[in-house]
């Protein structure tokens, strides 16, 4: 299920701030994700494969799990109208089939200048972080309506 959409303006942002989302990586995820990418890593989509890899089974791909950054950041944290400027990440531990991740964006840092907003970004399954870095967008003013 989608996250329900929210728009923050610049304006509606503070520094801690937060919002998350929760999804199950499903084999049918994972297999669209190839199709869209182009990646078809066989370490993502034959279990054959991947069994005979140091994960011992497939993984999802690393940017399918960074997609579920953009997704808190499109639709929450702020919402329509953020324009992606930046991102990084490091990606700390596989992803799994079955596995629930949980994408965490926060507010670091607001800059008037530009309407830029800094935020740190992590994706994690239980308590495990599997994915961390910071993302820079560009955020609406209410004045720009």
């Amino acid at each position: 299920m989608l996250p329900a959409t929210q728009t923050l303006y610049f304006e509606d942002l503070s520094v801690g701030m937060a919002e998350t989302y929760a999804k199950e990586v499903k084999s049918s995820d994972v297999i669209g994700f190839a199709e869209i990418s182009g990646d078809r890593n066989p370490i993502h989509l034959s279990e054959h494969f991947a069994a005979q890899t140091p994960f011992k089974g497939r993984i999802a791909h690393g940017l399918y799990t960074a997609s579920l950054i953009s997704a808190v950041i499109g639709t929450r944290l702020p919402g329509p109208g953020a324009i992606y400027m930046k991102q990084t990440l490091n990606f700390r531990a596989p992803v799994r089939i079955g596995d629930i991740v949980t994408a965490r964006v926060e507010v670091l840092e607001l800059s008037d200048k530009g309407n830029r907003v800094r935020l740190a970004c992590s994706c994690s399954v239980e308590d495990l972080l599997v994915l961390e870095g910071e993302a820079l967008v560009k955020v609406p003013s209410s004045d720009d309506d």
